[in-house]
């Protein structure tokens, strides 16, 4: 039996391939080839259309744990999640030591992110002392990116690099979805 594939594409995987840099180079309509000079080899790429991502202190790895299918898997660890801004690349800090080291905010940025990274880790709707009067149940994540004046850079990688979420939805939600979120993606680092 012999099978045909065809695909006006030179990858496989679709919208869910991925690509090294020249393909992606390619896919996105840049000219010429991508120089290594400044980038290095092509085949030291292999970038996700789709990300994928496994949270490793989330459910499905101690499943995967549990049912022993780790004979047969391999993880990578990553080092943090990348945003893309004027121009350059950025890590998306995620602790306090990382959000005051960071270029991608400014001074007082730097500052405010800080205060609310800790109020994330210090939380206990049990102690009063810990809430700053916020009841994450009920309020919604706006609400306590307004408390911390965070702006709306801030927000926008908060919400989509740490949180993961795709939308602009939870904004609206209750904060405890994306503070339970955070709090899985760090632990998770």
């Amino acid at each position: 039996e012999k099978v045909l594939h065809m695909d006006r594409n030179d990858y496989n995987g679709g919208a869910g391939a991925s690509l090294n840099l020249k393909q992606l180079w390619e896919k996105f309509g840049r000219e010429g080839e991508p120089p290594e000079d400044r980038l290095g080899r092509s085949r030291d790429y292999n970038i996700d259309l789709v990300p994928k991502l496994i949270m490793s202190a989330g459910q499905l790895v101690k499943l995967l744990l549990h049912t022993d299918v780790t004979r047969y898997l391999e993880f990578k660890s990553i080092e943090g999640s990348y945003v893309y801004k004027k121009g350059k690349i950025f890590k998306v800090p995620a602790t306090e030591t990382e959000a005051l080291s960071t270029k991608l905010l400014g001074m007082f940025e730097k500052k405010r992110f800080r205060d609310f990274l800790n109020f994330l880790q210090k939380y206990d709707a049990n102690d009063p002392k810990t809430t700053s009067g916020i009841n994450v149940e009920s309020d919604p994540m706006i609400d306590i990116f307004k408390k911390y004046k965070l702006d709306q850079h801030v927000q926008d990688f908060v919400g989509h690099s740490l949180a993961l979420w795709q939308d602009d939805d939870y904004l609206n939600r209750p904060a405890r979805e994306t503070m339970d979120r955070i709090a899985l993606y760090v632990d998770s680092l």
